[in-house]
């Protein structure tokens, strides 16, 4: 296939389609601010950039470091967007709902995105899912992008300190980030899939790997460190007004 072909594939389309319908219906009810509605478009426009145009193309027929982009956007980059555009009393209903609650409890939600990541990365599950590039790649992405809203409830919606924020987003990469790393330092590729793909820009399957490897470990880093380290910020300046107002009531 063509690796600049486009894939206008009707279900990713309509997966899409149903989100933003979605969106729209509950602005009627709960309308959140400006911001939060740029970043649902931004959301949308990411999904659409890796699903349609010949990036999918390529992550499903020539390079796992494409293919892992895909999966980065969907599993993290979009989640968090779409979870930030809700108004936060449309958020604050939905916990009304003892499921909502339990899933998106830190210790439900964390180890849910966690192992939809490792599981979905385990070679022949994976080389499975683009073999067929049917409904199991379908479920694969799928289960990615919700694993990825709950994940990032508990920042964005959720009710906790700034401090368990920080914890919650640092134990997120120092859990996440051995894939990445394994991935750019195993000495073989571990995926039978793109071993027998052809190979795109003159890269080797093990270059290809590494790469993917390196991104998606720099990825993380990058977001997940920029996260903690506002949620971090904010704690220790919410302890240092409460020790000033401390001292001065003595």
């Amino acid at each position: 296939m063509d690796p600049h072909s486009w894939s206008l594939h009707w279900e990713v389309l309509l997966t899409i389609g149903v989100l933003a319908a979605a969106y729209f219906w509950s602005q009627r009810r709960c309308p959140a601010g400006s911001t939060r509605r740029v970043a649902f478009d931004v959301a949308v426009i990411l999904l659409l950039a890796v699903y349609i145009t010949p990036l999918h193309t390529i992550a499903l027929h020539y390079l796992l470091s494409a293919h892992l982009l895909q999966n980065v956007v969907t599993a993290e980059w979009a989640p968090g967007l779409v979870v930030f555009a809700l108004a936060p009393p449309l958020a604050q209903h939905l916990e009304r709902f003892r499921a909502v609650r339990l899933l998106t409890h830190p210790l439900v939600a964390l180890p849910l995105w966690l192992g939809t990541y490792f599981v979905w990365h385990v070679p022949p599950i994976y080389d499975a899912a683009l073999e067929q590039s049917g409904w199991l790649l379908d479920l694969e992405h799928l289960t990615y992008f919700l694993a990825g809203v709950l994940m990032w409830w508990p920042v964005v919606q959720g009710r906790y300190s700034d401090g368990v924020k920080a914890l919650y987003l640092f134990a997120a990469f120092v859990l996440a980030a051995p894939l990445g790393l394994l991935l750019a330092l195993l000495p073989r590729p571990i995926y039978d899939f793109y071993r027998t793909a052809p190979q795109l820009w003159g890269l080797s399957d093990r270059t290809d790997q590494e790469i993917a490897g390196v991104t998606m470990a720099v990825e993380q880093a990058l977001v997940f460190f920029a996260v903690f380290a506002y949620f971090m910020l904010r704690f220790l300046r919410t302890e240092h007004i409460a020790g000033v107002f401390s001292e001065s009531s003595r």
